[in-house]
């Protein structure tokens, strides 16, 4: 693995292979594997790892074993010619990568561990998560969840107990404990669902959802404290959409809600990261390849394509393509593109 060389401007292309981060399928990976041939030739910048692959309706995919993922990691790592971004999605409960049958220890869902109010327990759950992580090479996770617990019948975020508390005080005190432990294991971080899921009543990984006439103001709150406290390292836009904000567009393709409210009102000054485009928030309405573009141009800074839902080996090279047309058709600048690359630098970087 290679280290960074800020001073050095990179290529149109190898800049463009730094905003993405893409899964695949396998518990290995050879030389001539496509996702090992993305990180070397197309300059990919991270990949995301799953226990299952919904795709195939394989019970496993990249997650086996201790043993078997640290290989995985290494050998990952050593197709890169600057440190790789490995993510999961590691938030205890049910939104679990590292399953109790593949050898794993478990730990509690945030609702659990807000509930008690002993912050404590979320240290200790904190210190298990990123510990676990450092150990089998993962140095980025996709968590925590700050999206207050409003409607608890939420069927994707108060139903599985993804959220700490309804109140958002409660909400910030356990994720700083979460982010603290994260850094110390020199694991990134991710804010989610900008601007909150919380109250809303739908699931957007099964197709569009407005927001609009349940969202409230507050469900910003915990994203705005923890930017001015210094624990946001990454936010993650929601596939939502709130004509309160953008009457437009949802969160991952909104200008207005990235730029002018995230940038410019909460002085964000970090990276943003999309959720996973492959999602029927967005296929069912946007063209796949045609949202990716206009995620970056709007002001995702790391888009993430899971390849689970649905699997296509040679899918980073259709999107990398696709992303060239759109700069040849303007829809996207190169200034963005550098904008986006240089802001992901500077966290591979720090951490």
């Amino acid at each position: 693995m290679g280290t960074l060389s800020p001073m050095k401007k990179p290529s149109l292309e190898q800049q463009i292979g730094q905003l993405f981060i893409i899964g695949f399928q396998g518990q290995s990976v050879s030389s001539n594997h496509s996702i090992t041939e993305d990180i070397k030739l197309r300059h990919l910048g991270g990949v995301i790892l799953f226990d299952r692959h919904l795709a195939s309706k394989s019970s496993l995919n990249n997650i086996v074993s201790p043993e078997q993922l640290r290989k995985l990691t290494n050998r990952l790592q050593q197709a890169s010619d600057t440190p790789l971004l490995i993510a999961v999605d590691q938030e205890g409960g049910r939104v679990n990568r590292f399953r109790k049958d593949l050898g794993f220890h478990e730990t509690p869902p945030a609702k659990e561990l807000g509930d008690t109010g002993d912050l404590q327990l979320t240290r200790q759950s904190a210190v298990q998560t990123s510990q676990l992580l450092k150990d089998v090479g993962i140095n980025f996770n996709f968590a925590p969840v700050v999206d207050l617990n409003i409607n608890s019948k939420n069927p994707i975020i108060g139903k599985y107990g993804r959220s700490f508390s309804k109140d958002s005080s409660a909400v910030v005190e356990h994720s700083k404990i979460w982010i603290e432990e994260h850094r110390k294991a020199g694991i990134i971080s991710c804010l989610k669902h900008f601007p909150g899921h919380g109250s809303s009543i739908a699931d957007s990984h099964l197709g569009f959802v407005d927001i609009s006439a349940t969202w409230q103001e507050s469900e910003l709150q915990p994203f705005a404290r923890l930017i001015e406290g210094g624990f946001a390292d990454t936010i993650m836009a929601g596939h939502l959409f709130n004509q309160l904000l953008d009457r437009r567009n949802p969160a991952t393709l909104s200008s207005e809600i990235l730029q002018r409210l995230l940038r410019q009102q909460l002085q964000f000054k970090g990276v943003t990261v999309s959720d996973d485009m492959q999602m029927k928030a967005i296929t069912s309405r946007y063209g796949f390849e045609e949202a990716c573009c206009r995620a970056i141009a709007a002001g995702i800074d790391l888009v993430v394509i899971g390849n689970n839902i649905c699997y296509d080996p040679d899918l980073f090279n259709t999107v990398r393509k696709a992303l060239l047309k759109g700069l040849e058709a303007s829809l996207i600048t190169e200034e963005r593109i550098y904008e986006a690359w240089s802001r992901v630098n500077d966290l591979k970087s720090k951490f």
